[in-house]
């Protein structure tokens, strides 16, 4: 999960919902479903109307298959092939509609992943300037921090 928002509410929210994920595989026995951490979360974010400053991006893998989700801070959700959220989110998505294919490479698709973070931070005054990727596959999550710099410092 990674968001865009209240750098509070996103922690408290993934931080909750994590808690609440944990609890429903020890009470099942069985590893929870993207789906179900979907639900959890946008069900949370509507009790609250939008008072919760959170938009959250949800990727898994699990016995259904990949899985991406965008939700909006007050509950709405969204099942795509690629999805952005935050400020930047305007240029970042312009990239991947010009260049997406469902068939990219893993490096083709950590590529695009960067090209649209950076376009998101070129454009957006409120973004930082690391790039940060996550590659979620069957056999585990990668997360690759930091990626990339958009723009490194005194270079123009």
């Amino acid at each position: 999960c990674c968001g865009a928002g209240t750098a509070a509410d996103t922690e408290m929210t993934t931080q909750l919902i994590s808690s609440n994920l944990e609890l429903h595989a020890l009470s099942t026995g069985r590893a929870p479903r993207v789906a179900t951490a979907n639900r959890m979360l946008k069900q949370m974010l509507f009790r609250y109307q939008g008072y919760i400053g959170a938009a959250l991006v949800l990727g898994g893998m699990d016995c259904n298959g990949p899985h991406l989700y965008s939700i909006y801070p007050h509950g709405s959700t969204d099942k795509l092939p690629y999805v952005t959220m935050g400020s930047g989110s305007l240029a970042a998505m312009a990239v991947f509609e010009d260049r997406y294919r469902p068939d990219l490479e893993e490096a083709e698709a950590k590529q695009l992943v960067r090209d649209a973070i950076a376009a998101g931070i070129f454009n957006d005054l409120g973004s930082g300037s690391n790039i940060d990727v996550c590659v979620i596959t069957k056999a585990k999550v990668d997360y690759i921090r930091p990626h990339d710099e958009a723009s490194k410092k005194g270079v123009r």
